[in-house]
């Protein structure tokens, strides 16, 4: 059996040119989702049993780990975070009626029973952020997945019920794939690649990434480049919000997240920035605020993950049986194109043209040339005895090349025969991007070309059919 080549996992093709009608509740253009994260409490710190202090996301310009040393300036700005900046975050949501769901650090809950308790009073979704508010990169597999075990374990304990959605953050390359093996949760966030949910495959099945997004996230006050005013946290939300409202009214509903953190937009300043924006995203029409777990649900009922094929996945004789026809007669294209390093980018009609006209480009000039003859004269005696493959038949049928007078099938013979002997291959032409008329001048103008030319036509043409017949065979 053969091996199958190194295959690129990342998804970079997603929806494509034309996205899904996301169908949100009310007719809605868009869905927003305030995210809390909740990490006060849980970030490293000696008394934690951590080797250094934080460092990470807070107001201290330039903040390093302290090995050995807890940080106490680090600590009290995290202490604001769980002290004030949560309640002053709960009541500004919670008088708007806009729900919220907390990305929260397993650890930070269970040191925090009163802000658990507002939670659930606003009825907020309740996510995992993990055990601890530390990097995952550096951690062995069994440790890793030993923390996400004991993450889900104490959150069930402090909130007395298992988290349905996951966001990692800080995470390892190997962190989707840990948490969907421990727990079948209804969302994953550790995407920044979409403005809509999307399914992919993790762990052998269908998950469903909710995307998150950094750029409308307080956490750009203290990070690079940032933000430094209130009034630019406004007018970048309020900007992204635009866009895609506007986008949604043109027919492609789109999905905000706002990013929050407790010791940042809990600030009193930045505070005011979220609320101008909240009031302004509340005084638009057919707006959805909605949980993760929310969105989560509307895209499972309505956006089902779809069991398409994926031709990256095959091996290859499924590949070249699916796909060897494609390029006329010649199943080494194919084969050739299934040993390059394919992807999900290119599982679509597309993506396995580009794959099979890049084998075919840099092919030999005979080899191509191979090609070239391999295809049948148009309106020929093979069109005439009905002995044309079923593409071939299919696309002559298409221009009316299967319904001609004996006059007209004669023009053709004779046509076919000058443009052979002249340039040693048949004419070659996407019929269906012409009628008989345009057939019949294309045939003519190419005649006089000079035969290098028409190599190079001719092997346009190829690629061009190949195209109109992977449309017919993939999305």
């Amino acid at each position: 059996m053969s091996q199958t080549p190194p295959r690129y996992p990342r998804d970079l093709r997603g929806y494509g040119p034309v996205p899904p009608d996301a169908r949100w509740p009310g007719e809605a253009r868009i869905a927003i989702s305030v995210v809390l994260n909740f990490e006060e409490g849980g970030e490293s710190c000696l008394l934690h049993g951590d080797p250094a202090s934080e460092a990470f996301l807070s107001d201290i310009p330039g903040a390093a780990p302290w090995p050995g040393q807890r940080h106490w300036n680090m600590e009290q700005m995290y202490d604001y975070g769980a002290r004030a900046g949560f309640w002053r975050l709960h009541r500004m949501l919670t008088e708007r009626g806009v729900p919220a769901t907390v990305f929260a650090v397993a650890t930070a809950l269970a040191r925090a029973p009163d802000a658990v308790a507002g939670m659930r009073d606003a009825g907020w979704e309740v996510a995992s952020h993990g055990l601890k508010w530390v990097e995952h990169r550096d951690m062995g597999e069994d440790e890793e997945r030993a923390a996400i075990r004991a993450a889900i374990d104490l959150h069930r304990e402090v909130t007395g019920e298992a988290p349905r959605g996951w966001y990692t953050g800080r995470c390892s390359a190997d962190s989707v794939r840990l948490v969907a093996e421990e727990l079948d949760f209804d969302w994953f966030s550790d995407f920044y690649d979409d403005d809509l949910p999307h399914w992919m495959k993790v762990a052998g099945r269908d998950r469903l990434a909710i995307p998150y997004a950094l750029d409308t996230n307080d956490m750009r006050f203290a990070t690079a480049p940032g933000l430094d005013t209130s009034e630019a946290w406004f007018g970048y939300l309020r900007d992204a919000f635009d866009t895609l409202y506007a986008e949604g009214m043109a027919g492609k509903a789109r999905m905000m997240s706002v990013g929050l953190h407790c010791r940042l937009a809990g600030r009193p300043a930045r505070a005011a920035g979220l609320r101008r924006f909240l009031d302004y995203a509340l005084g638009h029409d057919r707006v959805w605020f909605a949980t993760r777990g929310q969105i989560a649900a509307h895209w499972r009922a309505e956006h089902p993950p779809a069991r398409t094929e994926r031709p990256s996945e095959m091996g290859r004789e499924a590949f070249v049986a699916r796909f060897g026809g494609v390029i006329e007669h010649s199943p080494w294209v194919a084969e050739r194109a299934w040993a390059l390093e394919l992807g999900p980018g290119h599982d679509g009609a597309m993506g396995v043209h580009n794959a099979l006209v890049r084998v075919f480009r840099t092919a030999l000039r005979e080899e191509r040339l191979g090609v070239l003859r391999a295809h049948p004269d148009l309106a020929g005696k093979l069109a005439a005895a009905r002995r044309l493959g079923p593409e071939s038949a299919a696309e002559q049928a298409w221009a009316g090349l299967d319904a001609l007078t004996d006059a007209e099938r004669a023009e053709f013979e004779a046509l076919n025969a000058a443009y052979t002997a002249r340039h040693g291959f048949p004419f070659i032409i996407a019929v269906r991007d012409h009628d008989k008329s345009g057939i019949l001048a294309a045939f003519g103008r190419r005649l006089e070309a000079g035969t290098e030319a028409e190599f190079a036509e001719a092997c346009a043409q190829v690629e061009r059919i190949a195209e109109h017949r992977l449309k017919d065979m993939l999305p």
